[in-house]
């Protein structure tokens, strides 16, 4: 869920303007999964622009204030979370740690980088929900440290059903800035994008795995 429309609207307006988000329903894009997608979602491109990360940073600090007052750690999904996860924690003054997909096969073998927060109550940041299984293994690794997970915040989702059934299904709470049906209304307000391809891209969010075949 959203944690309020303006919030989401500002978000989804700063993602567009700096080409995080580009929408090509005419061009398709190709996706790792192989799925065809009319949008591609890079958030790390935030980093770059000093007063966009500013702003979703101090979203993020007020957010996490609000809705999560104990928070005693926060975790960034690597790698596209490492970046804003720093400075979230930062602005609330507490630990950053990492997650990585899987422990590395080298060294010290971490999955997690950082102090490992046993019994700590920890919020977890990420930049875009997809099916959310990769993030959720780095929920699986802070609880088998006995971490006390709050929930998880991300910059933006494409609101799949998928991933929604994901995180009721391990009773994790998610938190978005901003989201999917948030953007197309935005898009089409201000002219990103014409009706007919709103429209398209309204289309793609119901099955796009099957979208484009």
């Amino acid at each position: 869920m959203i944690f309020d429309i303006k919030t989401a609207k500002e978000t989804a307006s700063q993602l567009l303007q700096i080409n995080a988000i580009k929408l090509q329903p005419q061009d398709p894009f190709t996706w790792a999964s192989g799925w065809k997608s009319p949008i591609y979602c890079d958030n790390r491109i935030c980093l770059s622009f000093p007063e966009v990360r500013n702003d979703i940073k101090n979203k993020f600090a007020a957010a996490i204030r609000k809705q999560y007052p104990n928070a005693e750690v926060i975790a960034g999904v690597a790698t596209g979370a490492i970046g804003i996860g720093m400075l979230v924690a930062d602005a609330l003054g507490l630990p950053f740690i990492y997650i990585r997909p899987e422990a590395k096969k080298h060294g010290r073998q971490n999955q997690i980088e950082g102090i490992i927060p046993t019994n700590k109550n920890v919020v977890v940041i990420e930049d875009l929900i997809s099916t959310g299984k990769s993030s959720l293994l780095a929920v699986e690794a802070l609880k088998k440290c006995n971490a006390n997970m709050l929930g998880m915040v991300a910059i933006f989702s494409y609101g799949f059903q998928v991933a929604a059934d994901n995180f009721t299904a391990a009773e994790v709470t998610l938190h978005t800035l901003s989201n999917y049906e948030n953007l197309i209304v935005l898009a089409q307000e201000a002219n990103y994008v014409t009706a007919k391809q709103a429209e398209t891209l309204q289309n793609w969010r119901t099955n796009p795995a099957e979208w484009g075949k």
